[in-house]
């Protein structure tokens, strides 16, 4: 077959035309296109390619004039593609053979020479590594953003009191500041697995080539170093068709979500009237088309519906690779479409809500109000009469009995007089209404982890510092 005859059989029916008979049917090549969306990967995709064919010409496998010619190519394609000029073609199925085609047309034979030693099974690993791992870099560089937001906040409000819920009722006081650092610990442990995650999305899978590696004297160690990789990946059938990696970050971005999701929640709650905790600014705010007085937390409700999206993203990868069998798969097209979204949504979340935090208005009236419902230092008076020799489970009985009587008193447990209390314990005092107020039982708390004022800018201080 000649090189004109031959270079005509692949335009009609793609770069493993030699075997078929007959060109792909239209809607067959419409479904089993993938450029739609794994173009996005373009440019990792020629660093891949640059890698190799470095490697390819260190090992002699192509001339050092090739090599310069897909360097020159390439670089002339990337400029193509930032500058929005690249011509995609759907007829070329995907990403690797839009820009082999060009290449080709490029430099000549020299682009045809790049492919060898590796298959696009391989090649798409490695693209979906590159592009994963720096996706996770900027993601993490997101949530260093949001938890700096929530320590700026958490420290204008270490000592503000605020009501502590269990079961969405009153339990004890908190400062605003404790009640924020939580998150901000989330979002620590966030970028933690995100860390653990590339470290093992950080592995070379080229050289695998379509499953059982190649027969050219390849060096894979180069290619890894010229890429950043910390080693290779160890199985060729492994290192093909694992996505290990993409599921592992789909997870770790679920829990990031579920994280905003909580928060959210509790934003949305505090903003209503029946709370009045917060306000958030308006421009993260809609209204309504028929009722004028509504001002509606659209961007915390919109990230609790995006938390199921990305949930179901997870489970869609899950499900993709449970039944496939060693080594490659066609499934395996469908693991970039919802491996880009996750991350898509995930950075737009991390980024608006970074910029969320420091318009939110705190309310601290309506907080302390909220405070004198609830009996919320009942658990103090139990301490109170405990370190006065009480057993606790006798202390908190009384305590009980003491809520109780206020509440049919319509009042609060310090609005009580002292021979009232007494009546449950002869152990209280006068002391006991400095044991009974919200800021005695916030400095109460004045250990490591703590609600304490000076415990919590403590916490600040390290937070920032780990940062």
């Amino acid at each position: 077959m000649t090189d004109q005859h031959n270079d005509a059989s692949v335009a009609a029916h793609g770069a493993w035309s030699g075997r078929f008979s007959e060109p792909v049917s239209d809607l067959v090549q419409r479904y089993t296109a993938s450029i739609s969306f794994d173009r996005r990967m373009a440019q990792v995709d020629i660093r891949g390619s640059l890698a190799h064919a470095r490697m390819l010409a260190k090992q002699a496998i192509i001339t050092p004039a090739d090599l310069a010619a897909i360097e020159h190519g390439m670089k002339q394609i990337s400029g193509e593609i930032e500058r929005d000029e690249f011509q995609w073609n759907l007829a070329d199925e995907d990403v690797h053979l839009n820009i082999e085609r060009r290449l080709t047309a490029l430099v000549g034979d020299a682009g045809k020479r790049l492919h060898t030693g590796r298959s696009r099974n391989d090649q798409v690993a490695t693209d979906i590594r590159l592009w994963l791992r720096e996706a996770m870099d900027d993601i993490s560089g997101l949530l260093a953003r949001y938890q700096h937001a929530l320590l700026d906040l958490a420290e204008q409000h270490a000592a503000t009191p605020l009501p502590g819920f269990t079961h969405l009722q009153v339990a004890q006081p908190v400062t605003l500041g404790h009640h924020l650092l939580a998150y901000v610990e989330m979002a620590g442990r966030d970028r933690e697995r995100l860390a653990d995650c590339r470290r093992r999305t950080n592995r070379l899978p080229l050289g695998a080539a379509a499953l059982a590696g190649t027969s050219f004297p390849i060096d894979r160690e180069f290619v890894a170093s010229e890429l950043g990789f910390a080693g290779v990946c160890e199985n060729s059938l492994d290192a093909v068709s694992d996505r290990d990696f993409a599921i592992e970050f789909s997870a770790a971005a679920a829990l990031i979500m579920m994280h905003i999701s909580r928060f959210s929640e509790e934003l949305i709650l505090w903003m209503s009237p029946r709370f009045g905790f917060i306000d958030l600014a308006d421009r993260f705010c809609t209204g309504s088309s028929i009722m004028p007085q509504k001002k509606n937390p659209d961007v915390p409700e919109l990230a609790r519906g995006k938390t199921g999206r990305v949930y179901g993203h997870l489970m869609g990868l899950l499900t993709l690779m449970k039944g496939q069998p060693l080594a490659y798969n066609k499934d395996n097209q469908e693991d970039k479409e919802p491996l880009f979204d996750t991350a898509d949504t995930l950075s737009d979340t991390l980024r608006i809500f970074a910029e969320l935090v420091p318009g939110i208005t705190v309310r601290p009236a309506a907080m302390k109000e909220a405070l004198g419902q609830g009996h919320a230092t009942a658990t103090d008076l139990a301490d109170y009469l405990v370190k006065k020799g009480l057993p606790f489970r006798d202390a908190h009985e009384a305590v009980a009995r003491a809520v109780r009587a206020a509440e049919k008193e319509g009042s609060e447990l310090a609005e009580l007089p002292l021979s009232a209390l007494q009546a449950f314990s002869p152990l209280i005092a006068a002391d006991v209404f400095c044991v009974l107020t919200v800021e005695g039982s916030l400095a109460a708390r004045n250990h490591i982890g703590g609600t304490a004022p000076e415990q919590v800018r403590a916490a600040i201080a390290r937070a920032r510092a780990r940062l």
